[in-house]
């Protein structure tokens, strides 16, 4: 809470504001998240219908649908980035010692963006293509724990590349991405910066072997080369020698050409690394199903920005609750138990868990089940 309200404050979140707190809003938006509502009307309704639990819940005031959207549309947005990045560092604490399959002390990131579509006459801000609208959810994932550590929104039309130039590169990190990340001139900046980066190689690559090292064939390893870049403009972007890796997967029937900056690991390792960057792919897929980023409670640049925010702040939660619960349930399965007991009164991990805990709140015999047959009953 004291972080939250530091956030408000820095952005003024209150100005004006009579009695729908950014809390109020933050709660609102939460409770859509958990329970899978996906309009305004439907979170008034749902709100308004268990009024004698909401002051139990932190909402201080009275719900409406057009107050909600009057601050998703006026209160700025990065209130709840900010918020989302103070429970990013919480999350990754957490998870630093996590395996994500491979034994490396480095830190290893995938790098990749997702595609939400939109209407273009609804939302004229996010401009993709000449008939269709769109914003982009760019996403720097820490492998251990699968914790987003930076998120960029921007409009359908931004090349996944520029993400690079607003990047501060970890020395000694990996940073593993696709070839949609193949610029020369960028990846030399994370040489220069003591990062190393792993990403697929096109097949227009101009190039000159310099060494070739031994491989086992048997693990589909074909070559394992240092090279030097050949072409007019790639030589002048990248001077230095690469490591050019060759491997043909069984699974998919395909060769693929791994470029690295990175000369220690062994090849067979850095095979099994690329293929550790689907963890990103599989954040995306997760998030689109199970969380409400493809439908908006708003047109405005500022209310899509609030509901993914706030929506990635609900996933950082859970998470959080998951380590430190020692819970061992996945974090689907902790949402889906949220979703019915959100207006529930009992701890937590009682909800979570098998565990018993005396709850000595007197029951009232005088309310009725719901699937009574007989209303007189």
């Amino acid at each position: 809470m004291h972080t939250f309200r530091r956030c408000v404050q820095k952005y003024n979140g209150h100005y004006k504001v009579k009695s729908f707190s950014c809390f109020d809003q933050y709660l609102c938006m939460s409770f859509a998240q958990l329970t899978y509502r996906e309009s305004l009307r439907d979170i008034e309704a749902c709100l308004r219908a268990q009024q004698n639990k909401l002051y139990h819940m932190g909402i201080r005031s009275k719900v409406s649908r057009n107050t909600l959207a009057n601050a998703n549309n006026i209160r700025d947005w990065r209130i709840y980035a900010d918020f989302a990045q103070s429970l990013i560092n919480t999350a990754r604490s957490l998870y630093i010692n996590d395996d994500f399959g491979l034994e490396l002390t480095n830190t290893v990131y995938a790098l990749d963006s997702s595609t939400i579509d939109l209407c273009l006459s609804s939302f004229p801000w996010a401009s993709f293509r000449s008939s269709k609208g769109a914003v982009k959810l760019h996403t720097l994932l820490d492998l251990r724990g699968s914790i987003p550590t930076f998120i960029h929104i921007s409009d359908g039309k931004l090349h996944d590349v520029n993400i690079l130039d607003t990047l501060t590169p970890e020395p000694g990190a990996f940073y593993i991405m696709d070839r949609a990340y193949l610029d020369f001139a960028r990846l030399y900046v994370l040489t220069l910066c003591s990062a190393f980066f792993l990403l697929r190689a096109k097949s227009n690559l101009q190039c000159k072997r310099l060494y070739s090292h031994p491989v086992d064939r048997t693990t589909g390893l074909i070559c394992d080369q240092t090279i030097l870049l050949t072409g007019i403009k790639s030589s002048q972007e990248y001077s230095d020698k690469l490591r050019r890796v060759k491997y043909f997967d069984v699974e998919t029937q395909k060769r693929l050409v791994f470029l690295t900056n990175n000369f220690s690991l062994p090849a067979l390792t850095i095979t099994q690394l690329y293929k550790c960057r689907r963890q990103v792919e599989l954040f995306f897929k997760w998030i689109k199903q199970h969380l409400r980023i493809k439908k908006f409670c708003g047109t405005s640049e500022n209310a899509v920005k609030t509901q993914i925010w706030i929506s990635l702040s609900v996933y950082l939660l859970i998470a959080i609750i998951k380590k430190r619960l020692k819970i061992e349930l996945s974090l689907y399965t902790i949402l889906q138990i949220l979703s019915v007991t959100v207006f529930e009164r009992m701890p937590i991990l009682q909800i979570l868990t098998n565990s018993d805990y005396n709850f000595n709140e007197p029951l009232s015999h005088n309310q009725l089940n719901l699937f009574q047959k007989t209303l007189g009953q």
